[in-house]
């Protein structure tokens, strides 16, 4: 009987470590990655409702400087392309993807930061310009 003296490979014991090592890395960067994915969906609806916000805001100026009255876009014109927003509204990040494609839903008889149905998107009142996300996951519809 002849023993090996020069084996090669790993002992269950290191390869057992490597795996506790591997499983502790995974807990702690979990959390962090669901931090930075709710940071990004919120940035992306802040974002969003900006350029929706900043496209009203220019309809109505030019509105004042090019027929003299002053008046917020229809919620027809709102959801025409190249009219107040020259590409397609964007995405509610905190919509639900079954309730796709995104939506503008009247808002004229709501007071801000009120959800209509459950349907998702973006509420618009257009006697006052007023616009926020019509879901409210994180408190989100009161930005």
């Amino acid at each position: 009987m002849s023993r090996l003296t020069n084996s090669k490979g790993f002992t269950l014991i290191e390869l057992v470590i490597i795996i506790v090592i591997l499983g502790i890395l995974a807990a702690v960067a979990i959390p962090k990655y669901q931090d930075l994915s709710s940071e990004a969906k919120a940035a992306a609806c802040r974002s969003s409702l900006g350029a929706l916000r900043s496209g009203i805001t220019i309809y109505y100026a030019n509105q004042a400087v090019t027929t003299g009255t002053a008046a917020w876009p229809s919620l027809a014109n709102l959801e025409t392309v190249g009219t107040v927003m020259e590409q397609e509204i964007p995405k509610n990040p905190y919509q639900a993807a079954a309730n796709a494609p995104d939506s503008i839903i009247d808002g004229s008889a709501s007071t801000k930061g009120t959800v209509i149905g459950s349907r998702g998107g973006w509420v618009y009142k257009p006697s006052t310009g007023e616009m926020w996300a019509n879901t409210n996951v994180t408190g989100e519809n009161s930005w």
